[in-house]
């Protein structure tokens, strides 16, 4: 689980779905990070931020990064980021974020909060993620929207983005978004704790992988600083 800020999150994504693409043993990889400080991404086909945030960036209450996957708006603050790296994934896109979305689904029945696919096209969508949910995005039995997602296709090769959501800030949620954040999800256990079963509802997804941990090297990290400066946020208005 590493924190960093989120132009080198976004960095370090896009390193290892380059590293699948060219690597012969690659398959699967994940990882699990939060943000340093409150941090919206915003997708890579949004064109511009409303004024309002703008300011928000000055008071130094929030960060903006673009995001190399698709989608809307996404307030990274009180939740658990994930990046699922598949070499060689289901050419079906809907077939892929149905595989990719298993490990998430059993999590959250063992954990006693049952959710399903969300069922709006792409296109229905609003500017902020949470406020609607499309079938890559997992709702609870209420219709909130608790897991949203977000692809990057390079060939046959993606990177999905997922942002969980925990305990939204209420106040900042309204700042930005001008409504009450979804309720603070029922699960009496610490991030740390529901990662880990996130983690072992993963490995067993994919039985046949040798998962292991494995840290950045050297050249890894510089590689990352060289790159965040791509995905500073710039307002194409």
């Amino acid at each position: 689980h590493l924190k960093m800020d989120g132009t080198k999150q976004m960095a370090f994504d896009v390193l290892l779905l380059n590293q699948a693409i060219h690597s012969s043993t690659f398959s699967i990889a994940c990882r699990f990070y939060s943000w340093e400080g409150a941090w919206l991404s915003i997708g890579r086909n949004q064109k511009d931020i409303p004024p309002g945030w703008e300011n928000l960036v000055k008071e130094k209450k929030i960060n903006i990064v673009r995001r190399p996957s698709g989608g809307a708006t996404v307030l990274h603050s009180g939740g658990l980021t994930y990046s699922l790296i598949w070499k060689a994934a289901p050419r079906q896109r809907k077939e892929a974020y149905f595989q990719a979305s298993q490990w998430i689904i059993k999590s959250f029945a063992e954990l006693e909060l049952p959710l399903q696919f969300g069922h709006l096209n792409a296109n229905s969508v609003s500017g902020n993620c949470f406020a609607t949910s499309t079938a890559a995005d997992l709702v609870d039995n209420y219709g909130n929207k608790r897991v949203g997602s977000a692809q990057y296709w390079k060939g046959r090769n993606v990177l999905q983005h997922g942002e969980i959501l925990l305990a939204p800030p209420e106040e900042l949620w309204n700042d930005l978004f001008k409504s009450a954040p979804p309720k603070q999800i029922s699960i009496n256990l610490t991030t740390t704790e529901i990662e880990e079963v996130l983690k072992r509802n993963l490995f067993s997804s994919w039985p046949n992988l040798s998962w292991k941990n494995r840290d950045l090297t050297k050249d890894e990290r510089n590689q990352i600083r060289v790159n965040a400066k791509n995905y500073l946020f710039r307002s194409n208005s």
